[in-house]
């Protein structure tokens, strides 16, 4: 039987989690060749619009889709095509910068909190919370002991968000080194993509290794029964851009959101 679409790439709670077992560049669970997958894409993109718009209607529960990655991984081109079809009243897109100094007078979830979905809303970091035992950790900006913490303190806030009615799904876009450097060069030799680069980039790249074992103990670590982590493929973007789309649609199918009931009696009614 085969498995269903929500977890797809998903990481048990107690996984141990190596990402040098995890082949970036597998495309194994695709539903054919590039063209097919494309076409089943296609397909997926529409079903989620329709479950996002019952969501919306419903207007009761909400979901919360956080995407991680090494720079070039994907995340703005993931957020494109899998949510380019659905309607952007219900949805909600957030990008972590570093934290303003407003920000950093407080915790460091307090921006976060503030921007997570409202009722009937599809919200997406690209990038997030994690980043604090991510780039904090592997940056040095705090102590260890304060960003080890901060595990245990992100798992309770995605379990109050669990409780509170929301979706959380959490997808590492898993790139390899060959590949991310690739996709930068190509960004240096292209005029219209010179705007994406940025010399951090290069420096976040030299500390590589450093970023892949921070990523494999925040998976391991933080996924959890209502808050799952996916470690999905990123080398080839249009299975990268089909595995995203079938854990959400799969993910919605099982909240399976309803059209609610009018709120006046309408049978018989016309308008004149």
């Amino acid at each position: 039987m085969a498995a269903h679409p929500a977890d797809l790439h998903r990481i048990e709670p107690g996984a141990e989690v190596d990402l040098g077992a995890h082949d970036p560049a597998d495309t194994s669970a695709a539903p054919g060749d590039k063209a097919a997958t494309r076409e089943a894409l296609d397909e997926l993109t529409h079903r989620l619009a329709d479950l996002q718009a019952r969501l919306w209607a419903e207007a009761e529960r909400r979901v919360l889709v956080v995407l991680q990655g090494m720079d070039t991984s994907g995340k703005g081109g993931t957020v494109k095509h899998v949510f380019g079809a659905v309607n952007p009243a219900g949805l909600r897109v957030v990008s972590f910068k570093a934290p303003s100094a407003s920000e950093l007078e407080r915790d460091y979830l307090w921006r976060v909190h503030a921007n997570v979905p409202a009722a009937g809303e599809i919200g997406v970091f690209d990038r997030s919370h994690y980043e604090d035992v991510l780039a904090v950790r592997v940056q040095r900006l705090v102590s260890e002991e304060r960003w080890r913490r901060r595990y245990e303190h992100i798992k309770a806030f995605e379990h109050l968000l669990a409780d509170e009615g929301t979706a959380v799904v959490k997808v590492l876009l898993h790139l390899s080194a060959d590949e991310q450097k690739a996709r930068l060069q190509a960004r240096l030799d292209d005029p219209t993509k010179h705007w994406k680069f940025r010399l951090g980039d290069l420096d976040s790249r030299e500390r590589w290794d450093e970023y892949q074992i921070a990523f494999a103990e925040t998976v391991e670590r933080t996924t959890a029964h209502q808050a799952p982590w996916h470690i999905v493929p990123a080398n080839k973007k249009w299975y990268r851009n089909w595995a995203v789309a079938s854990i959400l649609v799969g993910v919605l199918e099982r909240m399976d959101p309803q059209w609610p009931e009018p709120p006046d009696e309408i049978d018989g009614i016309s308008v004149t």
